[in-house]
């Protein structure tokens, strides 16, 4: 299928800034979900070639296509819109967790942590309905059955 050079460009900008990308199979659509002026059969063609030369992972659920950039197809894209090395999709960047404070160790009842009261399972434990050697007694075969 002939794809236009900018909407081709527009996908290939979207696809390496997520690092994934989503369309719905209905071939048919005026447009994409996501990309407002792209024909979503544009997007689905473009994607399967891609798919093809193995720079993206293609998942079918439930009349959905889910691409997964590979890191080939990082090189590929990062060479073809000319991006500096620098620049990596969304999906490829760590996560940036905040650091934990020095004065505060697990388990010291510090800031963070949590210790969930302790009054109500001591309470159950010492009634005296329900000792602590107490078994259920079923009647019958199997599993509830009487031990010898």
């Amino acid at each position: 299928m002939i794809i236009s050079k900018q909407n081709r460009r527009v996908i290939y900008e979207n696809l390496f800034k997520e690092g994934v990308m989503v369309a719905k199979k209905d071939y048919n659509a005026p447009k994409h979900e996501e990309l407002e002026s792209i024909p979503n059969l544009e997007v689905i063609k473009a994607m399967q070639s891609l798919t093809s030369k193995g720079y993206v992972k293609t998942q079918f659920s439930w009349q959905w296509y889910y691409y997964v950039l590979t890191p080939e197809g990082v090189e590929y894209l990062r060479e073809w819109l000319h991006l500096p090395a620098e620049i990596v999709p969304q999906t490829h960047k760590k996560a940036v967790r905040p650091p934990r404070p020095a004065n505060v160790r697990p388990g010291t009842g510090g800031e963070g942590t949590y210790r969930a009261p302790r009054g109500d399972r001591d309470d159950y434990r010492k009634k005296e309905s329900a000792p602590g050697e107490y078994r259920p007694q079923f009647a019958g075969v199997g599993r509830g059955a009487p031990r010898d």
